[in-house]
């Protein structure tokens, strides 16, 4: 059983069809975000508790729950093989590396559903695994990216690349800006650990190494920051192969009037 807790992370929970056993709702409080999760929970047919502040702080330990805390089936992962349909002309996933700090795996799943990533490879061992702290700091977009655990991440991109999709890795080592490469095709960007980077035999893997320039004093970013970056820059390009809209006729300018008219 899982606990997740937060009014956003619930309510996507609930939008993405989840199998929520209960929700405990905070019996003193009562505003239209609350209430929104209470209707949303009787449409689903989700059991409502409406409990002291104190039972829903030791049912979150701690956290910001807001008011309702989720009670939920363990969260089923997808095969890798499922993540291989791209919803745009071009496949796009991205690899965590070893991620150990839940607030990075939650930042990352976020820009990842913002930024239309097909979906994420996460390992089973040796990396944060999507929780309750995960799924609020993503603000509820773990409930949407497709996510696969992996046990062996190097064989993983390596059956990837037997199908034709390019591994990039992001290393401060890497000898390309990240912003002169082409994304224009099916890949996989991969993100090392926090400080360590990607482990030499997954960076040996990679097709490309990418860089991300630093024109200050510090050496890199925070791997959520720097991941945002690229997948945004990816999502850029992509976006500049999509036939646009045709341009409507320009409107009038209305006349503006100066102080004193």
């Amino acid at each position: 059983m899982a606990v997740l807790f937060g009014l956003h992370p619930v309510e996507e929970a609930l939008r993405a069809g989840r199998r929520v056993e209960s929700v405990a709702v905070q019996r003193s409080r009562s505003d239209l975000r609350l209430q929104r999760v209470i209707d949303a929970c009787r449409t689903a047919g989700v059991r409502l508790r409406f409990e002291p502040k104190e039972q829903l702080d030791r049912l979150a330990e701690g956290g910001a729950h807001q008011g309702v805390v989720a009670m939920l089936a363990g969260r089923s992962y997808a095969d890798a093989s499922d993540l291989l349909t791209p919803r745009g002309e071009h496949l796009f996933l991205l690899a965590l590396d070893g991620i150990e700090d839940p607030h990075n795996l939650g930042a990352l799943l976020r820009t990842a559903d913002a930024a239309g990533v097909d979906g994420v490879l996460l390992p089973e061992r040796r990396s944060a695994q999507v929780n309750a702290t995960v799924a609020k700091v993503s603000a509820g977009a773990s409930e949407h990216v497709r996510i696969a655990r992996v046990t062996n991440m190097v064989r993983s991109l390596e059956d990837l690349k037997q199908k034709n999709v390019w591994c990039i890795g992001l290393d401060e080592r890497g000898t390309q800006d990240y912003d002169s490469f082409d994304f224009r095709s099916n890949c996989v960007l991969v993100l090392g650990r926090e400080g360590a980077g990607l482990h030499d035999l997954v960076r040996r893997t990679c097709d490309h190494l990418l860089r991300i320039p630093m024109a200050g004093q510090v050496a890199s970013l925070n791997v959520s920051v720097a991941g945002a970056v690229v997948m945004y820059e990816a999502m850029r390009q992509r976006r500049q192969t999509q036939p646009q809209a045709a341009p409507t006729a320009p409107q009038k300018r209305k006349q503006q009037k100066g102080l004193g008219s």
